[in-house]
């Protein structure tokens, strides 16, 4: 399915289902392939890091939460809930006293603003003010106050998100400019 995320007063909400690490994309395929007709949109969240190995610098893409496909759809219907549950890979459909666990909205806010309502999250460009960083362009732009500090030599900023109301610690590819055009 494509990517077509929305978020409205009048859209479906979002689910985190934990599935086998590395099995991310096989439940997502699982999906779309049994499931056509279905409402159902997926998201595994992913951002573009730099990694030296021997000197050199490489470009990878990592997932941002590991283990986890997000979903959205209606889940009001027990039906869905053991669609998904019964997937291969699928692991759990996160729940919290018998009902399956809504991300909340403000969290998939900004995990959709970073992935621009795509799947991976770009690099952004930086500087610094004094002690702030700010940021000129890309995913991180209008969202500097999760960025915690930057990490010039593995040229990555580190960031604090919220992930079904825990706070989570990841970095994001980010390249820090000496000076502001």
């Amino acid at each position: 399915m494509g990517v077509a995320f929305i978020m409205g007063d009048n859209c479906l909400e979002w689910y985190a289902i934990f599935v086998e690490t590395n099995k991310e994309e096989t439940f997502r395929k699982c999906i779309d392939i049994v499931y056509p007709d279905d409402s159902i949109e997926t998201l595994v969240p992913k951002r573009k890091l730099i990694e030296r190995r021997q000197g050199k610098h490489y470009e990878r893409v990592l997932k941002l939460f590991p283990g986890y496909v997000l979903v959205n759809t209606d889940m009001d219907e027990v039906e869905m809930y053991y669609k998904l549950k019964g997937l291969p890979s699928a692991i759990s459909v996160l729940k919290n006293d018998g009902y399956p666990v809504t991300v909340p909205r403000e969290e998939m806010e900004i995990i959709l603003a970073l992935t621009r309502y795509g799947e991976v999250i770009d690099f952004s460009s930086l500087y610094r003010e004094g002690d702030e960083i700010k940021v000129i362009s890309g995913p991180l732009k209008g969202l500097e106050g999760i960025i915690h500090r930057y990490d010039h030599r593995k040229k990555r900023a580190k960031v604090v998100l919220n992930f079904l109301d825990k706070e989570k610690r990841v970095d994001l590819g980010a390249h820090l400019i000496t000076k502001r055009f």
